[in-house]
């Protein structure tokens, strides 16, 4: 794709690139191919970019376009029909045995074709472009067999190809134990995970390899299984770890120089310490919280206390995060955890970028040129507000 240069100018930018929001007032940012090539006051503005084409900022605010570095947005049908036995005193049992659950998205995501998954999928990937999201994490795990597996990460790359964002892929194979499977898990990750991962990866469908440590899904040893598998292919790795207890997967993920470590409400010290030595992301997903009604929040000042960055997403998914709104999750995370809107921002841009290994989310030279223009004054603005949506315009790479 060819793409014309253009100087974006008379507005404010949130570069992100540091450890703050990096405010440029009357910006000047020059772009040539994908690619910003100066970013900076107008006033110094060489004379090398003053012919390129002038797109007029209107006096809004600039930021890299947003990131939603864990999502689980490819699935079949939905669970509106268990939220409310829920809401009408169904105990999770009751809702497990009318076919609720995890269950009963197995069987609909088995049922559907890949072209149904793209489709059911589209609006939920609409909603997040609509919020100025250049990029997005898909997960498999809602198929639990090798076929339905692929499907999924077959949905996804197909997803890519539809609408102009950049989709990266995460096997999650080891996400739950499928009803043919019940008590053998182990015979599940060496029968079908492991299996379907080593297939996926031959098909070019996997980008990162994900797991569920979680006393409801796999032990730290069967998710080291399956990790260390993914390192003899060379992917990289990620984890669910401690929403629930503390199994100590934070450390786990940490062995394997893991890109994150999501949910995180139980981690201890000790898990944070790993992480950080690892370099590795914390992913806040404070919609799963909300959804769920939990009382113990993930530990934000022990990630600020060892400089873990963190990230902040969706979690969309049909049963415990039905969220497509990054901005709603950003509000969540200051308002359910105390994170600050910069911290908020950072969360999803360049720490979101770090979560995934992908370029993007900050404004500097060479940095790919994706843009979210907001009709707002400062960057605050975009955690504090609920349900409203500034987006001016989502800019990505070219004003064509």
């Amino acid at each position: 794709m060819t793409y014309e240069a253009f100087l974006l100018t008379n507005g404010t930018a949130a570069t992100m690139s540091g450890e703050s929001y990096g405010l440029i007032e009357d910006v000047a940012v020059a772009c040539e191919g994908d690619l910003i090539r100066w970013i900076g006051k107008r006033s110094n503005l060489s004379a090398t970019y003053k012919d390129f084409k002038q797109h007029d900022l209107g006096g809004r605010l600039v930021t890299p376009a947003l990131i939603d570095c864990h999502t689980h947005i490819v699935y079949g049908g939905n669970r509106a029909a268990e939220f409310e036995m829920r809401l009408k005193g169904a105990t999770y049992e009751e809702v497990a045995r009318a076919g609720g659950g995890i269950v009963s998205t197995v069987k609909a995501t088995r049922q559907a074709s890949v072209d149904q998954l793209v489709q059911s999928a589209l609006p939920r990937i609409d909603a997040l472009i609509a919020e100025g999201v250049a990029a997005i994490e898909i997960k498999s795990g809602y198929g639990l067999d090798r076929d339905t597996e692929l499907n999924m990460l077959r949905a996804a790359r197909a997803i890519a190809k539809q609408r102009p964002v950049k989709i990266v892929t995460s096997f999650l194979g080891a996400h739950a134990i499928p009803a043919e499977y019940k008590d053998l898990a182990d015979a599940y990750i060496d029968e079908v995970c492991i299996p379907a991962l080593k297939a996926a990866h031959a098909q070019k469908l996997v980008d990162a390899v994900d797991g569920f440590c979680e006393g409801i899904a796999f032990s730290p040893s069967q998710i080291k299984r399956v990790f260390d598998v993914a390192k003899s292919l060379g992917l990289p790795i990620k984890l669910h770890a401690e929403q629930l207890s503390n199994l100590h997967g934070a450390a786990l993920a940490a062995s394997y120089n893991a890109m994150s470590v999501e949910h995180l409400e139980y981690v201890d010290e000790a898990g944070v310490i790993a992480m950080a030595k690892a370099g590795s992301v914390a992913t806040i997903l404070p919609g799963a919280f909300y959804t769920l009604r939990e009382k113990q929040a993930p530990p934000i000042d022990m990630f600020r206390k060892h400089k873990v960055p963190m990230a902040v997403s969706t979690d969309a998914n049909p049963g415990s995060s039905p969220m497509t709104s990054l901005l709603l999750a950003m509000n969540m995370a200051c308002t359910l955890f105390r994170m600050t809107p910069e911290e908020a921002l950072l969360g999803t841009t360049a720490y979101a970028a770090k979560a995934l290994n992908v370029k993007g989310g900050v404004l500097k030279a060479d940095a790919p040129a994706n843009f979210a223009i907001w009709n707002i004054a400062h960057p605050a603005e975009l955690a504090y507000r609920i349900g409203f949506n500034p987006l001016h315009q989502r800019l990505i790479g070219s004003l064509a």
